[in-house]
């Protein structure tokens, strides 16, 4: 679920910081930067692990900030395809159900990736598996808060970086924002035994 990835940055200490240690402030500087930020194709940036090279700092003319090239580690959430994560629910739509790590909410099982037969129950919000036995079918719903146990099958990433207007963008109506996309999300699956909510499978 979470791994180091091995970065390299040019890190800006103020003036105003000379006085301190140069780690401590080059560590300050990368988890303003990085921290609960998505890097495109790595994951979300979680915490800096370790730093493992610095190069000569350089003032420039203009600026009396140093300027050092930094080698770092950096922990990273990115779980691999197919790992077995454990969140909780964090609502339902037409669209799937939608899952919360607590730190990471980007997170959709389809409807086509739920325990079969699934249907949607437009009346309380929630996807609700028709479990089969002998005595008939049971309605085993999907609430919000429950525990869950999915496993990771596809990732996205979108590239949110600002862009300047197109023109065609700059003649249609200012209301028409368009649809915020998260930077990156997770695609899960609970169509297998033992998936799905853990109350379904603790015995009582």
């Amino acid at each position: 679920m979470f791994v180091l990835v091995e970065m390299v940055d040019t890190v800006r200490i103020p003036p105003w910081q000379f006085e301190r240690k140069l780690n401590d402030s080059i560590a300050e500087e990368l988890n303003k930067k990085l921290a609960n930020k998505v890097v495109y194709s790595v994951g979300l940036c979680i915490c800096l692990f370790d730093i493992t090279r610095l190069e000569d700092a350089y003032v420039f003319p203009g600026d009396g900030a140093s300027h050092t090239k930094v080698h770092f580690r950096y922990v990273v959430f990115h779980p691999f395809l197919d790992e077995i994560l454990i969140g909780r629910i964090k609502g339902c739509s037409p669209e799937g159900v939608h899952v919360s790590l607590g730190f990471f909410d980007d997170i959709l099982i389809p409807p086509e990736s739920l325990q079969q037969p699934a249907k949607f129950d437009e009346a309380e919000q929630v996807w609700v598996w028709e479990y089969e036995t002998e005595e008939g079918a049971h309605d085993l719903y999907m609430d919000t808060g429950e525990e869950i146990r999915f496993r990771v099958v596809d990732e996205s990433f979108v590239d949110t970086s600002p862009t300047g207007p197109s023109s065609a963008e700059a003649t249609s109506s200012s209301e028409e924002l368009p649809k915020k996309e998260a930077p990156y999300t997770l695609v899960g699956s609970i169509s297998e035994p033992g998936l799905g909510l853990l109350s379904w499978w603790t015995s009582s």
